[in-house]
């Protein structure tokens, strides 16, 4: 009898250990997960933010440059285009991350030649709502470094936690996959040449 007894509380006692494991394991990937959602939600937040911002920044400039037409159609197309995409934690294959990684790195670049523009028009860079608009749009621009950083941070947690042995093998059963992270654009790492 007490032979019984000591072989069923080692069987309760193992199989308790694997259900703490378990259990703890799954909830910690599951609260992983969720913060890496939560990081992506801050990037979105971000970047509607900017592009929120697009278009009182596109119409201070048409008022002064209308000949700037070119432009101020790329950088309206380029809005759009970012917009539309629209991806979250959960369809964040490598595909879907990298078109709407493109999407915002077009509407950086148009962004970009704005303000080359900007600068050909002495009026419109002393117009205080053009420079409140700009402050803001460099803010968010920081904003959003920030959060992709962040992002990146909460990523590799997780992808480090979902590969690791013996929750890899808890992760495929339960459908934990690993997601990718933003990447520098290509050419970046290059230095501008800046010509007098």
């Amino acid at each position: 009898m007490k032979k019984t007894f000591i072989i069923v509380a080692i069987i309760i006692v193992v199989l308790f250990g694997i259900y703490t494991f378990f259990k703890s394991s799954y909830n910690s990937m599951v609260k992983l997960d969720e913060n890496v959602s939560e990081k992506w939600a801050q990037v979105e937040n971000v970047y509607q933010r900017r592009a929120d911002l697009i278009p009182n920044l596109v119409a201070t400039v048409k008022g002064f440059a209308e000949q700037e037409r070119e432009v101020l159609v790329g950088i309206t197309e380029a809005r759009a285009k970012a917009s539309s995409m629209n991806i979250n934690a959960e369809n964040m294959t490598d595909a879907n991350f990298k078109a709407f990684q493109e999407a915002q790195d077009q509407l950086t670049g148009a962004l970009s030649r704005l303000m080359v523009t900007v600068e050909r028009y002495p009026e419109l860079k002393s117009d205080k709502n053009f420079q409140e608009l700009q402050a803001q749009l460099e803010g968010t621009e920081n904003r959003i470094a920030v959060e992709r950083r962040n992002f990146n941070t909460a990523t590799k947690e997780y992808n480090q936690t979902i590969r690791q042995f013996p929750k890899n093998i808890l992760a495929s059963w339960f459908g934990f996959e690993i997601k990718p992270y933003f990447e520098a654009v290509a050419g970046s790492d290059v230095a501008p040449k800046v010509a007098f």
